[in-house]
């Protein structure tokens, strides 16, 4: 037999369109629908796949295994197209931080300690279209505030 009707769809289909048990059998529903199956599940439970996901990112070993591939010349590679794609991705965000280092470089705004431990500190823009409102964080608290808050930052349309 070189056909197997999917339980959940009802289609016949050809034996390539299931996937194959552990056992060395066929699934019983075709690969569409475990697919649409796996995607529905996935969104209904999206909150367990993203602590899980973050969780398993912070495994030591996959911390080592990313810290050796960025020290290589693909890793390198890599990491500077990300850096590029992420700034063209957000022009607000950046033109924020050229107009506060340069502010800051021309002594038109001081930096400060952090507000929250008084440790050297880092420009924070809670609202991205205000480059020179700032708090001055340290690196610790400022990924600490972006962990649990998302700053304001107008639409990228208005920024052309």
């Amino acid at each position: 037999m070189s056909t197997r009707t999917c339980k959940t769809c009802g289609e016949t289909k050809a034996l390539m369109g299931f996937y194959s048990t552990t056992k060395g059998g066929l699934m019983t529903e075709c690969k569409e629908c475990t697919k649409a199956r796996t995607r529905r599940n996935r969104l209904v439970n999206l909150g367990h796949y993203q602590e899980y996901e973050r969780k398993r990112a912070n495994l030591p070993h996959r911390l080592a295994a990313r810290n050796a591939y960025a020290k290589t010349e693909a890793g390198r590679i890599a990491g500077n197209r990300a850096k590029r794609h992420y700034l063209d991705r957000n022009p607000v965000k950046r033109a924020a931080n050229i107009a506060c280092d340069n502010a800051i470089r021309d002594g038109r705004l001081t930096r400060l300690p952090c507000e929250v431990c008084g440790s050297k500190a880092q420009a924070h823009h809670d609202d991205y279209s205000k480059p020179f409102d700032v708090r001055w964080l340290c690196s610790t608290h400022h990924a600490e505030w972006h962990k649990h808050n998302i700053p304001k930052c107008p639409d990228q349309s208005e920024a052309a």
